[in-house]
């Protein structure tokens, strides 16, 4: 039954009552009976029994007050509303926890309900049973009486609610109304006439059951709302929810709003395409693409490529001739046929075959750096003796930042006379950005390999892979995985991104990668090139960059070329020494800058200086205080201090050791922010030198009776490794037999439990930190002879280089 069936049921019952009440009164002493007859008859109709048949109610909930259709199926149900109907109409309307139980027992109704009255009811013809109830007051249930497990009737008690009359009541209770009012006009279900109940409606009770009544919500908070016989509490229910409603509605009507303006823009295009494509039949215009098509073709033609790839291409032409000229999916094959035709296929530039030249032009760019110009030399020599056979070589160059690693590259691409294209693989994640999107994708591009070598016009260019170690991976892909193909001079030939989805040369490109840690860059892809290292300048080697190419490059960019600024070997190399502090020769190219800049200024204000060389003194006027310290290291013999020596992507440094003892019960402490593998080497050290006690002059009681310190100073700074472990050895004997350690010896090894000395790497790094710190003598591991034809024998004559197996023989050196 519907909602205006119901009012129809009323208004007819309404009209049934004026006539009888007309024929009724026949005088006005018969209409205050009857009135008061009517009076007792309402009071009696809200006078509830302690016990009714109990009608278990599901997906619905009846309000005090409010008159609702039921329809009743069950058997059970049905029989409890018989009972009703033969003893006064009245029964309890309890909500089932579970709408899915057929037969709810005492546990699975709600202690909370509505007494309610029957109205109508009516049989219909498949056995169920449809009434008219009204809701008259809540109820609680005190106990109730079952048969065959199943609920008959309900002891109850009716529920006095408590209501308070206060300037938040009040303010609570509007706000609500205003809420509610939102919720209407969102909600189309509502008819808007139910505003004018609430505004007539004084009972704040019977306020917050018409809005529940008419929010779309689910029965479990209806029956919250129920339960709630505070009035107040009833209303901060009502403003939560109904304040999530009108926001959930707001959105909704936000996006059908725009899905109506998406819908009305595509009819319109639909109709504007439809016009034009009359006109142009009207007009006699070919609106196929088949010249564009024809076009594609010609310009295929005159590109020497595989057959396969022309196959596959003609199939792309054939499909854009047959599709609308006004589909998106036009625009995307233009874009895509563009990208293809437009490959350099077979374009490249010839090699520079003069050797002479060649060099020349790499010395002209760099100092140093043999060992890379002789490997470009010897490309090129081979290249010119084998012709097309030679493979193209890969290298990577592996050094600290600063020293010429990115810059080495457009040298040789100048050498070679080749294109010159670079991108930066530094926090690259996603492996499209190497292989390329899919065509499926919108706004699919291919990777940044062929980007490049479409934007060279060339398929022979110098291609550089700067900061390699850099990669990183993520739920995207592994860039570094898609590198491997690209970096493997067997398979790169036949090179396939997704986008261009066709197989591409890149065999003659000689691809140059670039990074600061070779550990960093993946096994498999580190082992498809060929590793060139590159280690940190000496001071010599800064101070010749420095006066060939640094001084003239700053002298240019700071427009300073006419009156030509002069540094003198000294000045530099105070700059080298007292400002800047790391392998390459970056900073000590803006130190170089930031000078340059204040004669500029000079200039620029009228001021011009008295002379044109830089001296020291100048240095310090415009660099300011000193950063860092040169030659002033601590040299002076001491118990317990050892100097070691570190290497850092910054180079090579002098690191003090230090040990202490004191009252204990033999520990080991360790300080200095030191690694997992530091802290191995010290316990091993630790350990050989309890097992060696009496060998090494050493009381093995003092380890029973003392504890033991062994401090890195710059504890800020992360320190790791194995090298430090012959100096920690060591400091620790040094302290333990009160002997006095030579202070002008530095030392690098990792030492075993046995007390053998093992090679270390940095070798030149450190041993050109010892040389600058005022060291006399270095001790190295003996199987590090060889690396000592990589330090610049100008070095090597201020050292004494002392090799040792064993760390007896470091003792013998460095113990007094």
């Amino acid at each position: 039954m519907s909602d205006n069936d119901i009012l129809k049921a009323l208004s007819q019952k309404l009209n049934e009552l004026k006539q009888e009440l007309s024929e009724t009164l026949a005088s006005p002493e018969d209409g205050d009976a009857l009135l008061k007859n009517a009076q007792e008859d309402q009071e009696k109709k809200y006078q509830i029994p302690s016990a009714l048949p109990v009608l278990p109610i599901r997906e619905i909930l009846v309000f005090p007050y409010m008159v609702v259709p039921l329809l009743i199926g069950r058997e059970l149900s049905i029989k409890s509303v018989e009972e009703a109907m033969a003893g006064g109409r009245k029964i309890l309307l309890a909500t089932q926890k579970d709408a899915r139980n057929e037969n709810p027992g005492e546990a699975d109704i709600c202690e909370y309900g509505i007494a309610a009255e029957i109205l109508q009811l009516l049989k219909l013809p498949d056995g169920t049973v449809k009434v008219l109830v009204e809701g008259l007051r809540r109820v609680r249930i005190k106990g109730v009486v079952c048969e065959n497990a199943h609920i008959k009737s309900a002891s109850i008690e009716t529920v006095e609610e408590i209501s308070s009359e206060t300037p938040e009541f009040e303010a609570l209770k509007r706000s609500v109304v205003e809420q509610f009012e939102k919720y209407v006009k969102l909600n189309r279900k509502i008819p808007v006439e139910i505003m004018m109940v609430i505004s007539n409606t004084d009972d704040a009770s019977r306020l917050a059951d018409i809005i529940t009544a008419h929010l779309t919500i689910n029965i479990n908070t209806k029956q919250s709302i129920i339960e709630a016989i505070d009035v107040q509490k009833r209303f901060n229910i009502l403003l939560k929810i109904i304040s999530k409603e009108v926001e959930i509605l707001t959105l909704e009507k936000k996006i059908r709003s725009r899905v109506h303006e998406q819908l009305e823009k595509t009819q319109k295009e639909y109709y504007l395409r439809e016009q034009i494509k009359v006109l142009q039949k009207e007009l006699g215009e070919d609106e196929s693409l088949s010249g564009e098509a024809d076009e594609y073709r010609r310009k295929l033609k005159k590109i020497k490529m595989p057959q396969e790839c022309v196959e596959k291409i003609e199939k792309e032409i054939a499909r854009l001739a047959k599709m609308h000229p006004m589909s998106a999916e036009t625009s995307v094959m233009r874009t895509y046929l563009d990208w293809v035709i437009e490959l350099p296929w077979t374009g490249e530039t010839k090699d520079n075959s003069d050797l002479k030249k060649s060099e020349k032009i790499l010395e002209e760019d760099h100092y140093g750096l043999e060992k890379v110009k002789e490997r470009i030399l010897e490309f090129l020599a081979v290249k010119k003796l084998a012709g097309e056979k030679m493979k193209c070589p890969i290298l990577c160059l592996v050094g600290p930042p600063g020293v010429g690693k990115t810059s080495l590259g457009r040298s040789i691409a100048r050498a070679l006379d080749r294109k010159f294209v670079r991108i930066s693989l530094g926090g690259m994640r996603d492996e499209a950005e190497i292989r390329g999107h899919r065509r499926t994708y919108v706004g699919a591009l291919p990777g940044k390999i062929m980007q490049h070598i479409h934007n060279s016009k060339t398929k022979n260019p110098v291609f550089l892979l700067d900061e390699i170690d850099k990669l990183a991976s993520d739920f995207r892909g592994d860039p570094a995985s898609a590198l491997l193909e690209t970096l493997d001079p067997e398979q790169n030939s036949s090179f396939t991104d997704h986008y261009i989805n066709l197989p591409f040369d890149l065999s003659k490109v000689f691809f140059i990668t670039t990074a600061n840690l070779a550990h960093s860059i993946p096994g498999p892809l580190l082992d498809r090139m060929e590793v060139i290292r590159l280690s940190g300048y000496t001071e010599e080697e800064k101070l010749n960059i420095a006066q060939k190419y640094l001084v003239p490059k700053q002298v240019s960019e700071t427009g300073l070329s006419d009156f030509a600024p002069e540094f003198g070997d000294d000045s530099i190399r105070h700059v080298i020494r007292y400002y800047t502090r790391e392998a390459g020769v970056r900073n000590l190219e803006r130190e170089i800058g930031s000078i340059l800049r204040k004669y500029a200024r000079a200039i620029a204000a009228g001021k011009k200086p008295k002379s044109r060389t830089i001296t020291t003194a100048d240095v310090e006027t415009h660099l300011g205080a000193k950063k860092f310290k040169y030659g002033e290291k601590d040299l002076s013999d001491s118990v317990g201090v050892v100097n070691g020596l570190a290497w850092s992507e910054a180079g090579g440094s002098v690191l003090k050791i230090e040990s202490a003892m004191m009252e204990g019960k033999g520990v080991l402490n360790l300080t200095g922010q030191l690694g997992g593998v530091m802290q191995e080497s010290a316990k091993a050290a630790f350990a050989y030198i309890k097992s060696n006690a009496k060998k090494l002059g050493v009381s093995p009681s003092v380890f029973k009776k003392c504890d033991f310190h062994v401090h890195v100073p710059e504890g800020a700074t992360p320190k790791d490794g194995p090298s430090a472990g012959i100096a920690l050895c060591a400091s620790l004997v040094s302290l333990l037999s009160d002997k006095k350690a030579r202070g002008d010896v530095a030392m690098t090894g990792e030492i075993t439990l046995t007390g053998n000395v093992l090679p270390i790497g940095g070798v030149k790094e450190k041993v050109l930190a010892a040389a600058a710190s005022g060291i006399t003598t270095v001790v190295l591991p003996d199987e590090n002879r060889k690396d000592l034809e990589e330090i610049p024998k100008p070095v090597l004559k201020k050292l004494k280089v002392k090799f040792v197996k064993n760390i007896g023989e470091v003792l013998k050196i460095l113990i007094k």
